[in-house]
């Protein structure tokens, strides 16, 4: 890699025929650069340049070499060229995994911006529940909502999306609404499948209470969850943007409203920090999008 890095300065130092102007185009010392050629000059074995203390010439070797060395790095100057075009207009297949129901709700109107936003770019989506294996399967990225189970990987937060309690006029018109949250371990609780599932943490400003409630339903889809709870089956946790429509269309209604149930964060997982630009601007899309 020094080689290369060393064969651009002699071509710089041909085209300007001068070691303090080429020093100058290049940004370090004279005498570093001198020293440069000397040493390549050495690890080739051949004299490339006559100096003087008026000018510089190049010898037969010296002639024979910046031409081939040019070309070189001509190629590559084109080759970076092309890839900063990439970044300003990326293209190729994006291969993404998505949770479902976040997919279906919140990303697809803004996966439709982006297609037309970048129309250079094609997709693969992947919308399982499953955790996708970055590193064995072709996946760019996977967004993922609570916190990243694998710290091998790169996490890049997107976004923390406010939650609320929320169950249908019909439910709370049955089973009575609850006016503290210790009411709620008296309800029939939809939760979510996983670890301290049975226990709801709420907030109100800086006041924090943690309930134990129960109920007949344990899911792991958000989906079904909002659909179970418009069907008057009991309380529910929900992103304020999944319940939205349902609450606009008075199937839902908030519970307890001046109590917030803890956030949930969105990630976007990716094997590697070094990104090519298709998905860089993916990323950099969703968090703009999901943050405001």
């Amino acid at each position: 890699m020094e080689l290369l890095n060393d064969m651009a300065l002699f071509v710089e130092v041909v085209k300007v025929m001068s070691f303090r102007r080429a020093a100058e185009a290049v940004g370090i010392p004279n005498s570093t650069l001198s020293r440069r050629i000397t040493t390549l000059e050495k690890a080739i074995g051949l004299r490339l340049l006559h100096r003087t203390t008026r000018k510089i010439e190049l010898t037969e070797a010296g002639q024979l070499y910046f031409e081939r060395c040019k070309r070189i790095v001509d190629e590559a100057r084109l080759a970076h060229e092309q890839l900063g075009g990439m970044l300003s207009q990326p293209s190729g297949l994006l291969r993404a995994s998505l949770p479902v129901d976040f997919a279906n709700i919140y990303l697809a109107p803004l996966i439709a911006e982006f297609a037309r936003r970048y129309p250079g770019i094609s997709f693969e989506f992947d919308l399982t529940p499953r955790r996708v294996d970055l590193v064995a399967e072709p996946f760019d990225v996977a967004i993922r909502m609570g916190e990243p189970q694998n710290s091998n990987l790169i996490a890049r937060q997107l976004a923390n999306l406010p939650r609320y309690l929320y169950a249908s006029p019909r439910y709370l018109e049955l089973s009575g609404e609850p006016n503290q949250p210790t009411e709620l371990a008296q309800h029939e609780c939809l939760c979510l499948h996983k670890a301290k599932a049975h226990i709801w943490k709420l907030y109100h400003g800086a006041e924090t209470v943690e309930v134990a409630v129960g109920g007949r339903f344990l899911l792991n889809s958000v989906g079904m969850i909002r659909q179970l709870a418009t069907q008057d089956l009991g309380i529910a946790v929900l992103p304020e943007k999944i319940a939205a429509e349902d609450v606009a269309n008075g199937l839902l209604r908030q519970v307890l409203p001046q109590w917030q149930a803890t956030p949930v964060p969105v990630y976007a997982i990716t094997e590697t920090r070094l990104l090519p630009a298709k998905t860089q601007r993916f990323i950099e899309f969703l968090r703009e999008s999901l943050g405001q």
